[in-house]
């Protein structure tokens, strides 16, 4: 594959472009922008060299002068899409309603482009949004009292958690639109089993729970907030088990 390299290299210390040749049509951003474009419409499947070139109107081999293999085009798509945060000049000195807004934030950017949890990885934490993001968050966490590798971790489980509960979210919203019947309908015939099973005596534990626990939220508005605040609460002594207002979600 042409442009390949035999050894490892980060996408972001490769010149913008190699090989010969008079001064190209598109930059690197260009075939990002086309590859998010394909991504967000048809899903990260439906991804190739071969379609980014054809909706840029060029050679496929030549795309690999800029990309040299798909999994750096993933990174630098993922960079794209990060930039969408709308991150303050500096953090307001609330660290909680910081970290909460930002995990609004990624939930939002994750519902607009779907494919982001097919593809995310660790090891592309240190892009140049990426950077910024984490050099945000860190500032946004100095008034909490711990160690530095603390606040890495809740940074950490807060983007896996946000991206865990929107795929979970995803995964069943698709899964619903294939159904003949309503959600309402089968959390019924589901809800209906369950007593059933229960009844039998086998679980005492769970008996117990469901004849004591308050009903859990179903809106998935009121889960994420608390799945959110329960996260921060882990790092937060003081907290008492109250989400934190964030921006509403409204999915785009």
């Amino acid at each position: 594959m042409a442009g390949r390299a035999a050894v490892p290299e980060v996408i972001w210390a490769r010149p913008e472009r190699t090989g010969r040749g008079p001064k190209p049509a598109y930059s690197r951003r260009d075939i990002v922008d086309a590859a998010v474009r394909i991504a967000d419409a048809d899903g990260i499947d439906a991804l190739s060299m071969r379609r980014v070139a054809a909706e840029l109107g060029c050679g496929t081999m030549s795309l690999y002068n800029y990309v040299p293999r798909k999994e750096d085009l993933y990174e630098l798509m993922v960079d794209a899409v990060s930039g969408e945060y709308e991150l303050p000049e500096e953090p307001s000195g609330d660290w909680r309603a910081d970290m909460t807004g930002i995990a609004y934030q990624t939930r939002a950017i994750m519902y607009r482009h779907p494919w982001l949890a097919r593809v995310m990885t660790t090891a592309y934490g240190f892009s140049p949004n990426a950077l910024r993001f984490l050099e945000w968050c860190l500032g946004c966490l100095v008034p909490l009292d711990a160690p530095p590798g603390l606040k890495m971790q809740l940074i950490a489980m807060i983007n896996g958690t946000v991206m865990a509960t929107v795929a979970n979210e995803q995964a069943m919203a698709e899964r619903a639109r294939g159904l003949p019947w309503s959600e309402a309908e089968e959390q019924a015939v589901r809800g209906a089993y369950l007593m059933g099973q229960v009844a039998t005596g086998s679980y005492p534990h769970l008996a117990q729970l469901l004849a004591e626990a308050p009903a859990a939220p179903a809106d998935p508005e009121e889960i994420f907030a608390l799945i959110i605040a329960r996260l921060l609460d882990s790092f937060d002594p003081g907290a008492k088990g109250q989400p934190v207002s964030g921006e509403p979600f409204t999915e785009a």
